[in-house]
């Protein structure tokens, strides 16, 4: 096989592919083989009739037009693998020579990925919340840890949000007690909204031996009418924390001192902002690299990026047992509804890669063969081969190109990140240190260290 490429306008490429007249006599073989199969002749069993014979009852062109029909995408995919085109939508074919004998020539019309141009994008800058645990922060989750150690205490005063009171209570619908709205002593906290709104408004300020008669809507809102309620108030009692100290430390945790607990809970309240304000970081470089793209994307691009949140979503529901068809069937929705839905923000998607790959180009961010036979290695040993293996089956899958870019654009989402201001809601800097989980901090003071030790030694 031979072929050329050359670059036509609007992002589209032609590949001219000619299959040699030796060369392409073997698909014209195989493809009669493959007819002698499906034609019944007389004096011969299904798939043994001669080429020669299947050429006098069929006629010569048979074999070779369907030899066209599977050799053209054939040829066409090794071209692009041979070219390395980045193909984003279907081409338009033409046979140009060959038609009835000889070799086979044939065009294709690609269209590629555009590459842009971006610029001022090595400073960009994001704003996310501050990465410290507060000290607010910290207290309402001591609150919330003394919550589950609360206790109840009975007090002389008129109901408030929050108090835990015992009642009996009757609810009737057109005169008849409703299944589950009447009982006695039943314990019911005030603010919660349990049942319906008008319970809590007509607690409030009640005292033990009030009663309260009040109607409020049905909550089924096919139902017409409303309900009416009598409440009795027979006790109110009110939550008690425990106080914040050495001993409720010791008891509500693995330490001795609330210093100590204290102490644990802005450490692990400050890893977890960090992991979370590193990767939400990096998602808004992306989402303001692509605000640099003014082109709309191609329409083929952002229908792909759809395709591929589908297949994404689909695979996690086969994950979890479910098949896509049945779910859709489940929420009584259909796949066009779903495409619509996962049309959200695709458009925007497309421009993050084309942005991405402008940086990727012009800062030569491109995977090196280190970084590639690394991936190759892994990958074999998760396939049960090797590096090379591995990296034959990508390529001839016409897979490499999708990888290089996008530990391309792993690499491109770093350089940005090591090169953005950061900055909290209050327009305070943050230093991409401060986003590190502490054992790395940990490993680069340790590397640090090393060196210094070094150099002293020296």
């Amino acid at each position: 096989m031979n072929s050329t490429c050359e670059t036509l306008e609007d992002n589209q490429i032609k590949l001219v592919i000619t299959i040699d007249e030796q060369e392409f006599d073997e698909a014209i073989e195989k493809a009669f083989r493959r007819i002698a199969k499906e034609v019944r002749l007389p004096g011969f069993r299904p798939g043994k009739a001669p080429r020669k014979v299947l050429e006098a009852r069929l006629g010569v062109g048979a074999g070779r037009s369907e030899a066209i029909q599977d050799a053209v995408p054939e040829y066409y995919v090794k071209a692009l693998i041979e070219h390395r085109v980045d193909v984003i939508d279907s081409p338009s074919f033409e046979v140009t020579e060959g038609q009835d004998e000889g070799a086979l020539t044939f065009e294709a019309i690609v269209p590629v990925r555009p590459q842009i141009v971006i610029s001022d994008y090595d400073s960009l800058e994001v704003e996310i919340p501050n990465p410290v645990a507060t000290d607010e922060e910290i207290d309402q989750q001591i609150d919330a840890m003394r919550e589950q150690f609360a206790t109840l205490e009975e007090v002389q005063r008129t109901v408030q949000d929050g108090d835990q009171v015992t009642i009996d209570i009757s609810g009737t619908y057109e005169g008849e007690e409703v299944e589950g709205l009447t009982t006695t002593d039943y314990l019911y906290e005030v603010g919660t909204g349990a049942v319906v709104a008008e319970i809590d408004e007509n607690l409030q300020g009640v005292s033990v031996g009030d009663v309260v008669e009040f109607e409020a809507d049905h909550p089924d809102e096919e139902e017409d009418g409303k309900l009416s309620f009598r409440i009795e108030t027979k006790m109110i009692q009110e939550r008690v924390l425990p106080e914040l100290n050495d001993e409720f430390a010791s008891n509500a945790s693995e330490f001795e001192t609330a210093q100590e607990m204290r102490d644990d809970i802005q450490t692990r309240m400050t890893e977890m902002k960090r992991a979370q304000s590193s990767a939400m970081v990096r998602d808004l470089i992306v989402q303001k690299l692509a605000e640099k793209v003014e082109m709309d994307p191609p329409e083929a691009m952002v229908e792909a990026e759809i395709t591929n949140r589908i297949q994404d979503f689909a695979m996690r529901l086969q994950s979890q047992g479910m098949e896509l068809d049945r779910y859709l069937e489940a929420i009584g929705t259909d796949i066009s509804s779903l495409r619509e839905e996962f049309s959200q923000g695709a458009d925007v998607s497309v421009k993050a890669d084309l942005a991405l790959r402008s940086v990727i180009n012009q800062e030569n961010l491109g995977p090196d063969e280190e970084k590639l036979e690394e991936y190759f290695s892994l990958l074999g040993a998760q396939m049960g081969s090797d590096s090379e293996q591995a990296r034959d089956m990508l390529t001839n899958s016409g897979r490499l190109l999708d990888l290089e870019a996008d530990l391309g654009k792993q690499a491109a989402v770093e350089w940005l990140y090591e090169r953005a201001k950061i900055v909290d809601d209050h327009g305070q800097s943050i230093s991409q240190s401060d986003l590190e989980p502490p054992e790395e901090i940990l490993d680069e003071e340790e590397d640090k260290n090393d060196t210094d030790i070094e150099g002293d030694e020296e």
